[in-house]
């Protein structure tokens, strides 16, 4: 399907859905509402785990294959030191850009909402930070196990030792890089066909929200959905800012078009998987070589989710203001240094955001409670901190491309 055609399918489901859950939300009773929504959330369950199947397989044969087409260990350390330099960077500021926002913008301070007690329990799994825990997660037991559950960082660390491996191999690991070509080239074509299935599962998975929860629901917390859309407003142009300082104007210009399709499906789906497929190919269509695209990509789907960070950030203080917590600037630097660790080990868990935010409440004596507060409208924030993940991805991959192709200083080039 051309991707424009794709693209305009996907806009008439979103805005189809809209219409369907808005009417479904005004006419009939909640609980035949909710009935409704529940068998319109089956599509996009298929769809969700249809794009599941998928991203194992992939992930392992285009990041394994593109390491081994990198040549030599020294050119892999020198791409994944200047990966990590980027995603820091970018971690920081959108922990920090989110700490400044909640902060000028205030959506807690006066929210006019009944504050749940501070005893009640707010339903999301809550889990202390711990080093061990955290540093152990990150390497296969197995990498079967890896793959049935979906553990792309863990996925990410056993290609990283297979592509080197066959570096180290030479010609013969030819048999070896022809196979995982080939898989990777298979599991787009399945791709192809599964996105046959997204417009219907924007459609659904917009639909189903508006049916139960309508639009009223944004009205009544619009300080504080609003606050966060212009938040991620600023983020996004900083993103594309400095890509622009990196690749030009005129290569931001073509990038947009090139990943708004993406962008639309994980945007609709407020899921980062979903459009993970459709990103490899978009950043390969801009001229990204494969062998960098499967490097930093996976990459950054563990470690570059810059609007669930700011998103952490930014409701950690909304719910502290809510309960009139003042926080001082030192306690606020901690938060954003507590977030930089810990939400870098919980890629792929459903609602990480929240858990993240549930884990990092205690530790500034915020009650946990407060997650009730936003707990009706995350969905609806999880779109947009979701795309936000696609489009700092993007801009990432396309900028260490670049510094990739740049000739290396003379000195390092001196036998």
């Amino acid at each position: 399907m051309p991707a424009s055609s794709l693209t305009r399918q996907i806009l008439i489901g979103l805005l189809v859905g809209l219409g369907v859950g808005w009417a479904i939300n005004s006419m009939l009773p909640a609980g035949e509402a909710k009935a409704i929504a529940d068998y319109l959330s089956i599509i996009t369950d298929v769809f969700l785990r249809l794009i599941k199947m998928i991203i194992a397989p992939l992930v392992l044969s285009t990041l394994t294959v593109g390491i081994a087409h990198m040549g030599s260990g020294s050119a892999v350390g020198r791409t994944f030191v200047r990966t990590l330099a980027w995603f820091i960077a970018a971690s920081v500021f959108s922990l920090g850009l989110g700490i400044l926002m909640v902060n000028l913008l205030s959506p807690g301070v006066g929210v006019g909402l009944a504050l749940p007690a501070v005893d009640s329990a707010s339903g999301v799994a809550t889990k202390a930070f711990n080093l061990k825990d955290f540093i152990g997660h990150i390497f296969p037991k197995s990498i079967f196990e890896a793959m049935a559950t979906n553990e792309v960082l863990q996925i990410v660390v056993f290609s990283l030792f297979a592509g080197v491996a066959l570096i180290g191999m030479g010609e013969r690991a030819a048999p070896i890089n022809r196979a995982l070509d080939a898989i990777m080239h298979m599991m787009l074509v399945i791709t192809g066909y599964v996105m046959k299935v997204a417009p219907f599962a924007v459609f659904a998975a917009i639909a189903s929200s508006i049916a139960v929860e309508g639009l009223g629901i944004l009205i009544t917390f619009g300080k504080f959905v609003g606050g966060f859309y212009l938040a991620l407003a600023v983020l996004w142009a900083f993103l594309l800012g400095a890509g622009a300082a990196v690749l030009g104007v005129g290569a931001i210009r073509r990038l947009i078009p090139e990943i708004r399709e993406p962008f639309l499906i994980t945007f609709a789906t407020a899921s980062s998987e979903a459009a993970y497929p459709k990103l490899l190919a978009a950043m390969e269509r801009f001229g990204v070589p494969t062998r960098i695209a499967s490097f930093v990509l996976p990459l950054g789907y563990s470690f570059n989710l810059d609007g669930s960070m700011m998103y952490c950030a930014f409701a950690s203080i909304f719910i502290a203001q809510a309960y009139g917590i003042d926080l001082s600037i030192w306690q606020e630097l901690a938060m954003l240094g507590l977030l930089m660790i810990t939400s870098k080990g919980i890629a792929g868990v459903p609602r990480a955001s929240l858990v993240v935010i549930a884990a990092t409440l205690p530790y500034f004596n915020i009650p946990e409670a407060g997650l009730l507060l936003i707990l009706a409208v995350d969905h609806f924030l999880d779109m947009g901190r979701s795309a936000t993940n696609v489009i700092g991805n993007a801009v990432a991959t396309a900028v260490i491309a670049k510094w990739d192709a740049a000739p290396e200083p003379a000195a390092a080039t001196v036998h």
